[in-house]
C-alpha cells in the first residue's frame, strides 16, 4: 500500500468549475479568495495512498471477464476493452479522511459554501490522484514493452457499481484502507477504484474509447 507525497496540484479553474462557475463567469472577490486559501492549504488534510494488482485474464466471453480466484466481471463495454489484452491492473486510491470529515463538521456548523468548496478540492484531488496512479501504471508497463488502456471505474457505461465487491476482492485484501458500504460506496468518499487493460502494441488497446460509440451525451464520466 504506497504512500504518496500530498503535494497533489490542482487547477482552480477545475474547482471552480465544480461548484458551477463556468470558463467565462467571474466570481466574487470572497470566493476567490476562499478558493484560493483552501488550494494553499488542503494538503494538510490529505494522505493519499493507493494499491494496485496485475492480474492475467483467464477469458473473455461476451460481457463476462474472468481474471482468476474465481473473480468475474461483468460489462459488455469493459470486455470489449479487455478482449485486446492479457492483463490487467485492479486498483484503488484515496486521499483519506480528514478533508472530508472537515466538510462534515462545516457542513454540520452550517458553513455551506466553506463546505462546498472543500468537497470540490477533495473530489478534484482523487481525480488528480488517479491520473498520477494510471501513469505509474503505464509507465510499469511500458518498461515491459507493454501499453495500457484508459481507466474504467465501476459505474461507468454498463459497469454497475455493484462490480465493486470483485474489484474489491481481486486486491486481495490490500484496499488501502478503503471499506466498501452494502450499497457498494467506497469509504472514504474521496476514492476510486478500477481497472486499467494492459497488453501488446498494436492492439487497439490504447485507442480503446466506448465514449465515441455512446448516445449518452450528458455523461459526467464521458471523454472525449
Amino acid at each position: 500500500m504506497p504512500a504518496m507525497n500530498n503535494q497533489i496540484n490542482i487547477d482552480k479553474q477545475g474547482i471552480l468549475n465544480r461548484i458551477g462557475y463556468v470558463d467565462d463567469y467571474e466570481p466574487s472577490a470572497r470566493i476567490n479568495s476562499l478558493v484560493d486559501d483552501y488550494i494553499e492549504n488542503y494538503h494538510d488534510l490529505i494522505a493519499p495512498s493507493y494499491s494496485y494488482k496485475i492480474r492475467d485474464i483467464v477469458s473473455v466471453d461476451g460481457n463476462r471477464i474472468d481474471i482468476g480466484d474465481s473473480i468475474i466481471l461483468e460489462s459488455r463495454t469493459i470486455a470489449r476493452m479487455l478482449e485486446r489484452c492479457e492483463m490487467a491492473a485492479v486498483f484503488a486510491l484515496t486521499i483519506g479522511n480528514y478533508l472530508e470529515d472537515l466538510v462534515a463538521y462545516l457542513a454540520e456548523k452550517g458553513l455551506v459554501l466553506q463546505a462546498t468548496v472543500l468537497d470540490a478540492i477533495g473530489s478534484g484531488t482523487a481525480e488528480k490522484l488517479a491520473a498520477q496512479v494510471e501513469d505509474r501504471i503505464k509507465n510499469d508497463a511500458g518498461i515491459e514493452g507493454l501499453v495500457t488502456s484508459r481507466r474504467f471505474s465501476p459505474g461507468y457505461c454498463d459497469w454497475a457499481v455493484s462490480q465493486q465487491e470483485p474489484v474489491f476482492r481481486a486486491l486481495d485484501g490490500d484496499t488501502t484502507g478503503i471499506r466498501l458500504t452494502e450499497s457498494m460506496l467506497m469509504i472514504p468518499r474521496k476514492s476510486v477504484s478500477g481497472i486499467i487493460g494492459i497488453g501488446r502494441p498494436g492492439n487497439g488497446i490504447e485507442e480503446y474509447n466506448p465514449c465515441t460509440t455512446c448516445f449518452k451525451k450528458d455523461c459526467p464520466g464521458r471523454r472525449r
